[in-house]
């Protein structure tokens, strides 16, 4: 959990999936990147996907259109994910 209170911080390497849930009213989310925005290499992963099985702590969460029509993980075209390999 991030808050204003404890100012912890989540650093996420390059090409991970990544996602959050504000519980509260409102909050104020700052991306710090090491490169500038591309949004033709974005991907959007179904929030409730069962293969992930992420807990989250909502269960009707308010979703942007985008994350609201996006697909399972095992839907998404392999061209589309970034290559981990060593």
């Amino acid at each position: 959990m991030l808050s204003a209170n404890n100012k912890r911080q989540l650093w996420l390497p390059a090409g991970y999936a990544h996602g959050f849930c504000v519980t509260s009213e409102a909050a104020l989310f700052v991306y710090k990147c090491t490169d500038y925005y591309q949004p033709d290499a974005e991907t959007a992963v179904l929030w409730s996907d069962p293969a992930i099985a992420i807990n989250w702590p909502v269960e009707c969460p308010r979703l942007s259109a985008r994350d609201a029509s996006a697909s399972p993980l095992s839907e998404i075209d392999a061209l589309r994910l970034p290559d981990y390999q060593a």
